[in-house]
């Protein structure tokens, strides 16, 4: 896999946007990376709160560790609800001698204020559509994505 911005040219396009957000065909919020490789500001929002919330157990570029299981992989198999579900629940798997357990993060503003940027860079991630390491060049910030944070964070 390519350590650049795109890691292939072809990569898949929103199907409509709003406010800097971008939205595919069922309404989930996606990537958007431009040909030059400049991603969008979701995504490295995304790529920033990944690498503070969930780095420590899901490794580096959501590439996995002996501890949690690779997300670029996971977001394969599993949509967007699901994923949701997954974060703001915990989850708790049994087997092979081991127990795994993911926990509820459905009260941590630290990411589910953020669920939506963190989805959509694993999201990249996971199509192949974006590199390992932090993206070169990202559009700026969206009020709309500045008055959501504030609001979530209860500093207005």
């Amino acid at each position: 896999m390519l350590g650049g911005a795109a890691a292939h040219c072809e990569t898949k396009q929103p199907a409509s946007s709003k406010d800097g957000e971008y939205f595919d065909a069922k309404g989930n919020p996606t990537y958007h990376i431009s040909p030059d490789g400049k991603v969008d500001w979701y995504t490295y929002s995304g790529f920033l709160r990944y690498s503070s919330e969930c780095l420590r157990c899901h490794g580096p570029d959501g590439m996995g560790s002996s501890y949690a299981p690779a997300l670029v992989d996971s977001l394969k198999t599993i949509d967007y609800p699901t994923f949701l579900a997954t974060v703001a629940g915990g989850k708790r798997n049994l087997g092979a001698g081991q127990e795994r357990v993911m926990p509820s993060l459905g009260t941590d503003k630290n990411v589910m204020c953020y669920i939506d940027d963190i989805y959509v860079y694993l999201k990249a991630r996971s199509d192949g559509a974006l590199g390992r390491n932090r993206p070169a060049e990202h559009e700026p910030k969206p009020k709309a994505w500045a008055a959501a944070q504030d609001s979530c964070m209860g500093s207005e």
